[in-house]
């Protein structure tokens, strides 16, 4: 019992279920944080391949679990100007970070990792939680019949 005594005990019961602007902001913080891995591996000149689990049948009909490399998009881009661009996105929408805007335009390899890691925390802070409910919304909206 006396190493007990050292920790915070505390009454507490695990929610349910998440609202849903907090379940896309965590969504979309992860697919950010994806990004900037692949910049980072991109910026070292390494790869970055995250594995994901896929369940296969064999020739026998028996369903196996295998490790695949999942495939990653980068959302930057170079313009016309020569600078480099990032649209982030949620799912297959791009999100308007502004009226009529819809990138972020970085001079250097650098950049683009300091404005992911901003864009990451203004997601996370609930700064563009209207961005997010039109763009899950419009997604949705695709899959009505």
């Amino acid at each position: 019992m006396s190493t007990l005594v050292n920790l915070k005990l505390v009454t507490a019961k695990k929610p349910g279920k998440l609202p849903p602007i907090v379940e896309r902001r965590n969504k979309l913080s992860n697919k950010l944080w994806e990004q900037l891995q692949l910049a980072q591996a991109h910026n070292s000149g390494t790869s970055y391949a995250p594995i994901k689990q896929k369940r296969m049948k064999d020739v026998d009909g028996n369903i196996k679990t295998i490790e695949v490399s999942k495939r990653i998009k980068p959302w930057w881009f170079v313009a016309e100007n020569g600078k480099c661009c990032i649209a982030v996105r949620y799912g297959s929408k791009v999100i308007e970070l502004a009226k009529g805007k819809s990138a972020i335009e970085v001079a250097n390899p650098d950049a683009l990792i300091e404005a992911l890691e901003a864009v990451n925390s203004a997601v996370l802070a609930g700064e563009l939680d209207a961005q997010i409910e039109a763009a899950s919304s419009q997604l949705r909206s695709g899959f009505k019949k």
